[in-house]
């Protein structure tokens, strides 16, 4: 059964170790869902998974415009969707998501645009402003995901 956490992420570098954190845990067929307003930090950790999932330093652009990036790394494929351009959400499976979501590991930003097409098991990140106590940064809310994600990612869980 998946739980919920919220992380509180001061800095970037906090939003970028997550993403580091996330790209250790994750399999193909895992499809996580970067949730949050434009600015929230989506495309940072995006690019802090694909760079620690492919072991390198490398451009990782964001895929607004293409809607797809593909990365080939160390057990499969890496796909990074954005689907803001999307106008229906039906559109999702002429980008080849249909496949991706059973074979790859998906990154898919503004995935309110999938509609019904939300694979049941997937994990939701929502990135959003910190609360006022918390004063800077952002935070993340995590929900869903296959059993144990959300709680492997929390800081100090065994690894």
């Amino acid at each position: 059964m998946s739980s919920d956490a919220t992380l509180h992420l001061p800095t970037a570098a906090d939003t970028e170790a997550l993403g580091q954190r996330l790209a250790a845990l994750a399999k193909p067929g895992d499809v996580i869902l970067l949730e949050g307003p434009v600015g929230a930090g989506k495309s940072c950790l995006a690019r802090a998974f694909i760079r620690a999932r492919i072991g390198r330093e490398e451009e990782v652009p964001s895929p607004t415009f293409t809607l797809v990036q593909v990365y080939e790394a160390a057990g499969g494929e890496i796909w990074h969707a954005d689907l803001y351009r999307l106008a229906h959400p039906d559109e999702v499976w002429e980008l080849g998501l249909d496949d991706a979501f059973a074979s790859a590991i998906c990154l898919v930003e503004w995935p309110d645009r999938l509609g019904k097409h939300v694979p049941p098991d997937a994990l939701r990140l929502r990135l959003e402003a910190a609360a006022e106590e918390e004063s800077e940064g952002r935070r993340a809310v995590i929900t869903g995901g296959r059993d144990g994600l959300v709680q492997a990612l929390l800081p100090g869980a065994d690894r």
